[in-house]
């Protein structure tokens, strides 16, 4: 079976250890290499050392918020495709994502098959 992600480098940002490290393991089963950051200070630095192909981002992380990084991120000249991932039920939230340029929105818990799959999608559909 083809791994989907193989040499796609991918950015996880999420504050909780535990989340975090279930994404890293499920999207190195898929061949990506991984990135992390525990905050969104970390994240935009995490950006700007080197520019992922993708980036899972919490929302609600400390430092910076969510929606700060998805701006740094859309500011870079090569954007990644961003997944925010957050345990935020709002409809308000999830609409000024979209607004934002998120490219997929899922909240916890998160399927991480569906996380997986979503990504290798999106991925897949860029030029």
């Amino acid at each position: 079976m083809e791994q989907r992600l193989t040499d796609r480098h991918v950015l996880v940002v999420d504050d909780d250890d535990d989340i975090r490290a279930s994404m890293v393991l499920a999207l190195q089963s898929q061949g990506a290499r991984i990135s992390e950051a525990a905050d969104g200070n970390e994240a935009v630095a995490a950006m700007h050392a080197e520019v992922p192909d993708a980036m899972v981002l919490d929302l609600m992380l400390p430092g910076r918020s969510g929606f700060l990084v998805l701006d740094e991120a859309r500011a870079l000249a090569a954007t990644p495709v961003v997944v925010m991932v957050t345990a935020n039920e709002g409809r308000r939230h999830e609409a000024y994502a979209h607004a934002h340029g998120v490219d997929a929105y899922f909240t916890k818990p998160t399927p991480l098959g569906a996380l997986v799959d979503r990504i290798a999608d999106l991925l897949e559909a860029r030029p």
